[in-house]
């Protein structure tokens, strides 16, 4: 390689019409060629440019519909909550109207008794009962409400 390197230090350069239209022409082709590759990154640069906006912008819409997704699936099951407890209000309402229902529940709630009729209060055994649920609630109600009483009339 040293021995190139200095054949080409022998080579002289012609100094004639031809040599100096050839280089002339050598070099416009250097600077086409650097102006495309200066064009061709730029288009590129403007390519990725494009591409990362819009991938930024897919990943926000990504997250977007993922979150409405989540809102989705709360407001279907806030949905199906409200039609049980709308079907039991429902429930409520029709068995209010019966009579026999309304008579059954003033009897077990709160002790009230047709004429004549006596009532006895016996313990269930083995678990608790609607009713009797209901009873130890009504009862601790009432205990509450003879607390808040008795504290506001001993202030």
């Amino acid at each position: 390689m040293g021995k190139k390197k200095k054949d080409m230090e022998k080579v002289a350069a012609l100094d004639n019409e031809y040599t100096k239209e050839q280089y002339a022409e050598f070099q416009k082709q250097q600077k086409q060629l650097i102006f495309r590759r200066r064009r061709l990154a730029v288009v590129f640069l403007v390519a990725f440019v494009i591409f990362i906006v819009s991938g930024m912008q897919l990943m926000k819409d990504y997250q977007q519909l993922s979150a409405f997704k989540k809102q989705h699936t709360e407001a279907v099951a806030e949905s199906a909550e409200a039609d049980k407890k709308l079907n039991r209000l429902e429930q409520d309402v029709a068995l209010l109207r019966d009579d026999d229902y309304v008579a059954k529940l003033a009897r077990s709630r709160f002790y009230v008794s047709k004429e004549g009729e006596q009532i006895y209060n016996i313990p269930e055994l083995g678990g608790t009962t609607s009713s009797s649920n209901e009873q130890k609630e009504s009862s601790q109600e009432s205990q509450s409400q003879s607390h808040s009483t008795e504290k506001q009339s001993g202030e």
